[in-house]
This record gives structure tokens, C-alpha cells and sequence, in this order.
């Protein structure tokens, strides 16, 4: 059992709504979840039971209403803002659904901007984006921009953008939505070898049952809660 020191993440009762008054609502209500370092935990459940809404807190997107959440040991809250942004800069890598590519950039561009941001230099940056593409299946569209790729793709492109700067944390949207079974096992084999191999956390939202063998734990919400938390099945691997 992992002891509460060593959580990587560590959040207990969050809350977080929207609105006011007679028009607020909830999306989470109470939520305590933990995950340790090298585990891939997905969370699924019905749309609009707050799966994205805690992803978003973890990893700073969002402002919790109430609770506790740590990383690391660290509550970013309790940071300034530049410090804040620093520090997720340095641990967090996030897999938007709807990707968030700049369409004016290439796809090493785009990979590339997490480490212009962390200040290492273009050079660099853009070979470790060639990494990173690579690792997805991407080497050869490199250069194509968004417009260029097909959804598919341009959600491998999302995912090396979320690893090449080998965050301590992966929070992961939906992954596979937009991807075909092969490839989507291929994106799935790499992120478990980046937390098996690698001691890093990923946190992944999905309905994708077929992906479902590749977590450590699986936690079910609905209503803005996490109703059970099991083991998984590992992953079969078909020919």
C-alpha cells in the first residue's frame, strides 16, 4: 500500500461549480482520488459527470471551490502565479480532446513549445519534437501543419506535445477518441511504457473500453463523484 507521502497525486474532498445561487452546479462534489508515482489510472462514467472537470483541477486548469489537492507533495495553489505556471510548465502534460493545435505552426512547432516555454533552446527543442513524433507513429509529418494531418493524427501530435517534456504527470482526455484500433493501441503502449518504465502518472479520462486492460485502477464517477475505484483487467494483445 502506497503510504500518503508518496502519492504523486493526492486530492480529497474538491468541490467545483459553476453559476450562482439558484443557478449553480455542481460538477464535483467531494471528490478524494489518489494516484501514485509509475500508476495509469483512467477515470470513466457517463458524459457530464465531472470526468474532465477533475482532470482540469489537477492539473491547474481549473480553480477548485473547496478540498485539498496536491502534487508531489505540493499544493499549487499555495504557489504565486508565476510561480504556479513554472511549476506546472515542469511536472504537467495535458492531452486536450479537442488537441489544441496552433494552425499556424507545424507539427514540430507545436511539439515543440513546451520546452521554448520551459527556455531551452529552439534547436533543441525541435529535436526532441522529432522524438517525440516519432514515438507516435509521426516522423514522416513532421513539417505538415494541422490543417494537413488527419484527426488521428493531429491527436498523436497532441500526445508527443504532452510528453516531450517528460512531465512527472500525464492528464489525458480522451486519447484514443479520434483514433483508429491499431494506432489507438500503439498511443496506449507508449503512455504505459511511460509510466511502468518511466515512475510517471497518468490520469486518463475515456470511454474507450478497449483500452480499458492498460490501467493499474479504474475509477467510476457519476454526479460529480467517484463511486468505485477496482483493478483492471490487463490488456490482451491481439495480433
Amino acid at each position: 500500500m502506497t503510504s500518503p507521502t508518496a502519492w504523486a497525486v493526492r486530492c480529497a474532498g474538491l468541490t467545483k461549480s459553476y453559476g450562482s445561487r439558484e443557478n449553480r452546479v455542481f460538477a464535483l462534489r467531494g471528490v478524494d482520488l489518489e494516484a501514485a508515482p509509475g500508476e495509469l489510472l483512467m477515470l470513466v462514467g457517463p458524459s457530464g459527470c465531472g470526468k474532465t472537470t477533475l482532470i482540469s483541477v489537477v492539473a491547474g486548469i481549473l480553480d477548485r471551490d473547496e478540498g485539498q489537492c496536491e502534487l508531489f507533495g505540493q499544493d499549487p495553489r499555495a504557489l504565486s502565479g508565476r510561480e504556479r505556471v513554472a511549476f506546472r510548465g515542469r511536472n504537467i502534460g495535458f492531452v486536450f480532446q479537442a488537441f489544441n493545435l496552433i494552425p499556424t505552426l507545424t507539427a514540430r512547432e507545436n511539439v515543440s513549445i513546451p520546452l521554448l516555454i520551459l527556455g531551452k533552446s529552439r534547436k533543441e527543442a525541435e529535436a526532441r519534437a522529432d522524438e517525440a513524433l516519432g514515438r507516435v507513429g509521426l516522423e514522416d509529418r513532421r513539417t505538415a501543419l494541422p490543417g494537413q494531418l488527419s484527426g488521428g493524427q493531429q491527436q498523436r501530435v497532441a500526445v508527443a506535445r504532452a510528453l516531450v517534456h517528460e512531465p512527472r504527470l500525464v492528464v489525458c482526455d480522451e486519447p484514443t477518441s479520434a483514433l483508429d484500433h491499431r494506432t489507438g493501441m500503439q498511443v496506449m503502449d507508449t503512455l504505459r511504457s511511460l509510466a511502468s518504465g518511466n515512475g510517471r502518472t497518468l490520469i486518463i479520462v475515456t470511454h474507450d473500453a478497449r483500452i480499458f486492460g492498460y490501467a493499474d485502477r479504474i475509477a467510476h464517477m457519476d454526479d460529480g463523484r467517484i463511486e468505485r475505484i477496482e483493478t483492471a483487467v490487463p490488456a490482451r494483445k491481439d495480433s
